[in-house]
């Protein structure tokens, strides 16, 4: 019953990943975005990833973990594009 509970708050919590990938995807900017945050999260499931694997619990439920790792990460290459993106800008109305 542990692993269904645990496998429901990962799919809860994946669900909201990929809707925030494309909101900073189409907003084309880093603001409001908070890197550490992203990072703290991503420190999170490598560490229920790490937890799986030293305690032997290797079942369905690693499966989401890693998905939502996948899925966080993606997020992280978004960041920086934009980063990117609000620099050009930045330079565009400097000019």
């Amino acid at each position: 019953m542990g692993s269904v509970l645990e496998t429901v708050m990962l799919v809860c919590f994946g669900f909201s990943w990929p809707l925030n990938v494309i909101k900073a995807y189409k907003a084309k900017t880093a603001k409001g975005t908070s890197l550490p945050f992203i990072l703290l999260i991503i420190t999170g499931y490598i560490a229920g990833i790490s937890a799986k694997l030293i305690t032997g619990q290797i079942n369905y439920v690693l499966i989401a973990y890693i998905l939502n790792l996948s899925i966080v990460s993606v997020n992280v290459i978004v960041y920086f594009r934009n980063v990117s993106l609000d620099k050009k800008h930045l330079r565009k109305l400097e000019e």
